[in-house]
């Protein structure tokens, strides 16, 4: 049998759980876009920058959301900016590769 959610769950409810997924892939989409940028520009040192460059984006990340990579309740403010800057810095690599 399925368990209820308590009041002390990890999960805040589905939408929260879609929220975190969403967050989680797109770190990791944009620390890659990031690496694959640095190289793009500087080669293997330049791909160790943006590799470093997105490790610190997320760790500020975590400073910004209480000491909280995944909150449990991510405001959607936080995943909007998140996306509109994995879009620009996917734009801004396909502009210099291609």
């Amino acid at each position: 049998m399925p368990q209820t959610a308590t009041p002390n769950s990890v999960s805040a409810g589905p939408a929260s759980d879609v929220k975190t997924f969403v967050t989680a892939v797109l770190l990791t989409f944009a620390v890659g876009e990031l690496t694959l940028l640095g190289y793009a520009l500087l080669g293997v040192f330049g791909g160790i920058i943006g590799l470093v460059g997105g490790i610190f984006g997320i760790v500020w990340w975590r400073s910004v959301h209480d000491k909280k990579v995944f909150p449990r309740d991510l405001p959607a403010k936080s995943l909007i900016v998140l996306t509109v800057a994995t879009a620009l810095i996917t734009l801004l690599a396909f502009l210099l590769v291609a």
